[in-house]
């Protein structure tokens, strides 16, 4: 089967690259290895989504994405549970509160709507937190969150109207190269050429990228995941607290539109690998920082908790580009546990430079080329 492009992986960036392309009139064929849309590590994402980073290439990618998500309601009348309650990261700690401060100037040359507020103006946003040694905090009230299994569904059913093809349960089993281009991609589906192959396999990219003999670094750790029964609102924003713990980094949390709590954490030392097995430590590692930080959060249940992969690279920034070895093979991968918020403005730019030939945003892909030297550190990762 041939087509213009062939998408490897139907995951937070692969489903909406699928559909921003699709709609400019290419053929397009999207390959998962899973049985439907989103069951990577898409699934795993808790759905938090802002452009307050630390790099002006990450802060372009998802303010498109802010843009795109919180119209598509209006545009496509689909629901993904957008909310805009914005991103806050009180701070109890003298070094912390120099290391945002700092940061702060970064993100207003970026022209981000991102300020230094109090401690009384925190006490308003999230009441019931505790004001102990409170020193105030950055707050971002244009960041949100959606549901990362609605729009998962949502770009999947646009892309399929736009007139892309989905193979599923199609594990990719090796790619016929030859030279410096990919003839062929086999699959458990069949056998699918392209004029352009793109790497959005996540956790599993660098897996491909070693089928055309490209060593591409995308290694994963797990982090885990969990949610609460929906109560009445209590807050609006996600809530980020960047202090350490025993056995931890740093952990968020927000209330959904349907009122429950979605919390993650940032294990220490992270966890390299594979392993998306729940553990016992987590739930009472996270659930005393939240409780300690808000206390009234103390009579939540629990219903769920989850671990996914978060495909990391050498300096916690996304890999994207052309690969230098193989001519139409591309790569959209490495997104570092961002791949949600990232996706919608990705694709969306990827569609524009790809098929359009745009030249606007070319500063991404020099900032983010998978050969730059790793020589930088993601400051908000």
């Amino acid at each position: 089967m041939h087509y213009d492009i062939v998408i490897i992986g139907a995951g937070s960036v692969g489903l909406p690259l699928a559909y921003y392309m699709a709609e400019k009139g290419v053929s397009l064929a999207v390959i998962e290895k899973e049985v439907s849309p989103g069951r990577g590590q898409n699934r795993a994402a808790i759905g938090g989504v802002r452009a307050t980073h630390s790099d002006p290439a990450k802060i372009a990618i998802c303010r498109e994405s802010i843009r795109l998500l919180s119209a598509m309601k209006d545009e496509h009348r689909i629901d993904i549970n957008w909310k805009q309650g914005g991103y806050l990261y009180p701070v109890y700690r003298e070094k912390d509160a120099r290391e945002l401060r700092a940061l702060l100037k970064v993100q207003e040359k970026q022209d981000l709507e991102i300020g230094w507020i109090r401690p009384e103006r925190i006490r308003e946003l999230v009441p019931g937190i505790n004001m102990s040694g409170l020193l105030g905090g950055t707050y971002s009230p244009g960041d949100g969150s959606a549901s990362p299994l609605l729009t998962a569904d949502a770009y999947c059913q646009l892309a399929k109207r736009a007139g892309a093809d989905f193979y599923f349960n199609a594990k990719v089993q090796h790619l016929d190269t030859k030279g410096r281009y990919i003839n062929a991609v086999h699959t458990d589906a069949g056998a699918f050429s392209a004029g352009l192959v793109i790497n959005c396999a996540g956790a599993h990219a660098r897996e491909i990228g070693l089928m055309s003999g490209q060593d591409f670094p995308v290694n994963p750790d797990s982090h885990e995941a969990g949610i609460t029964e929906p109560v009445q609102p209590l807050f609006d924003p996600m809530i980020v607290d960047i202090r350490p713990a025993e056995n931890s980094q740093n952990y968020y949390f927000y209330q959904n539109t349907e009122g429950q709590v979605v919390f993650c954490i940032t294990p220490s030392p992270l966890k390299p690998g594979f392993d998306c097995d729940n553990t016992s430590a987590f739930l009472p590692s996270v659930t005393r920082r939240m409780i300690n930080i808000c206390p009234r959060l103390r009579y939540l249940r629990v219903r769920r908790t989850w671990r996914g992969l978060y495909p990391m690279t050498p300096d916690g920034f996304p890999l994207i580009g052309f690969n230098r070895e193989i001519e139409n093979n591309f790569l959209a991968a490495g997104m570092c546990g961002q791949g949600f918020m990232l996706g919608p403005g990705l694709g969306k730019i990827l569609a524009e430079t790809l098929i359009d030939h745009s030249r606007s945003y070319d500063f991404i892909f020099t900032e983010l080329s998978p050969y730059r030297t790793f020589d930088n550190e993601e400051a908000l990762k």
